[in-house]
């Protein structure tokens, strides 16, 4: 699984985003800010070993990726449910399911989602978006 991202120049500075993960920074250089993406999703998911692959693209356009899937699986998660404000238990009730242990599994990395479970997950936590998933862009 990988995530889109986009650079591109601000002023003096290079600026970089993956906009799924709500996550921002810039960098002196271009290379600087790719860089600089993959410390700032690494610290914020705070997981010993956690490692971010940047895949560079075309233009303004790359991708994000890990070998660890359940740690930025239940990033994802967590940052979407974050941005909406909502509970764990509130996920749990939009699952419809009997315990809360049932979504933070997720949530904890504990459990890897298929592509089924992910999607159910995904609208639980921002049932006001749809999400797109595409080919990879990388050759």
């Amino acid at each position: 699984m990988r995530f889109a991202g986009r650079i591109f120049k601000s002023g003096k500075y290079w600026a970089i985003e993956v906009p799924i993960l709500n996550v921002v920074t810039q960098g002196r250089t271009r290379k600087e800010a790719f860089e600089m993406i993959a410390d700032a999703i690494e610290l914020l998911v705070n997981k010993k070993g956690f490692k971010i692959e940047v895949f560079h693209g075309k233009g303004e356009y790359f991708e994000i990726s890990s070998s660890n899937q359940a740690a930025l699986s239940a990033f994802l998660l967590r940052r979407q449910r974050i941005k909406r404000g909502l509970t764990l238990a509130e996920v749990t009730k939009r699952l419809r399911a009997k315990s809360h242990n049932a979504y933070a599994r997720y949530e904890q990395g504990k459990s890897v989602p298929t592509i089924e479970k992910f999607s159910q997950l995904l609208s639980a936590v921002s049932s006001s978006k749809e999400f797109v998933l595409i080919e990879s862009q990388q050759d």
